[in-house]
């Protein structure tokens, strides 16, 4: 098949493991995504997305074919849709497209971004990332997550698994991380104890197996805010978090790694 590149044309589109709408949701492609497309059996496209790799079936009614040099162009651009609920474009034709936050502006200029041929008019003020970042810029962005529900694949405040809602929150900061647990627990330098941990570090957990299942940032040591039923905040100690609601541990400690640089200490 001759080499084709895309990028998601809607708001939110669902990532499936499989070429059915039964098939599980895997993961979501939000507005600009850019995709390598590595089969076609209409109306399914296997795709791989650009930032992350991970690869799954789509709609191919949801993606605007673009060029190479465009998708290479826009890949590693830093023009985000910033945290918020009422971040829109406007299409040519005035039709109106609610953005998640982190969503792509490719190709932005002057209050424009372009995917492939078609151009929307951007409603507010981009999100820039910085060149520098620190734990307290990644708790604000988390917190702005709080009770966000729960979804299997989720990327949006309206639905949101674990290592999707840590992605995002990287994202928005700059910091490029892979799209499962599993994968981000092998990303990062080893934090060696908890009292070490510090804000934005990320816990991770496992079960019986002793395979990654878990993740969340670290508010500070003594707590963690992750998405379980709902982002929320709970206190996290040696054993794992402990989930005042239930009155038991719902989740034990693995491991914790630092991506970002420590706080410095007198």
């Amino acid at each position: 098949m001759e080499q084709t590149f895309a990028v998601c044309r809607v708001s939110v589109a669902p990532v499936r493991a499989s070429q059915t709408d039964k098939a599980e949701i895997t993961t979501q492609l939000l507005f600009g995504d850019q995709v390598e497309v590595l089969e076609k059996a209409e109306p399914w496209w296997k795709i791989r997305n650009a930032y992350d790799d991970y690869e799954g079936w789509i709609d191919f009614k949801q993606l605007i074919e673009i060029t190479e040099p465009e998708f290479h162009l826009s890949r590693n651009q830093q023009t985000l849709v910033p945290l918020g609920t009422l971040n829109k474009v406007i299409a040519a034709d005035g039709s109106i497209y609610y953005l998640a936050a982190s969503s792509n502006l490719p190709a932005y200029k002057d209050g424009v971004c372009e995917l492939g041929k078609e151009k929307f008019q951007v409603s507010f003020e981009p999100h820039q990332t910085k060149a520098q970042v620190s734990g307290t810029d990644l708790a604000a962005s988390a917190l702005f997550f709080q009770n966000a529900p729960y979804l299997w694949g989720g990327r949006t405040l309206f639905g949101i698994d674990c290592s999707g809602y840590v992605q995002t929150v990287f994202k928005l900061a700059g910091i490029r991380i892979k799209r499962d647990a599993s994968q981000q627990a092998e990303q990062g330098i080893t934090v060696n104890f908890l009292p070490e941990a510090q804000t934005g570090d990320l816990a991770f957990f496992d079960n019986a197996d002793g395979k990654i299942i878990h993740v969340g940032i670290m508010l500070n040591a003594n707590q963690i805010i992750h998405a379980s039923g709902k982002v929320r905040i709970d206190p996290i100690d040696d054993e794992g978090i402990y989930n005042p609601e239930l009155g038991r541990y719902s989740h034990k400690l693995r491991i914790i790694k630092r991506f970002i640089d420590p706080i410095p200490t007198r």
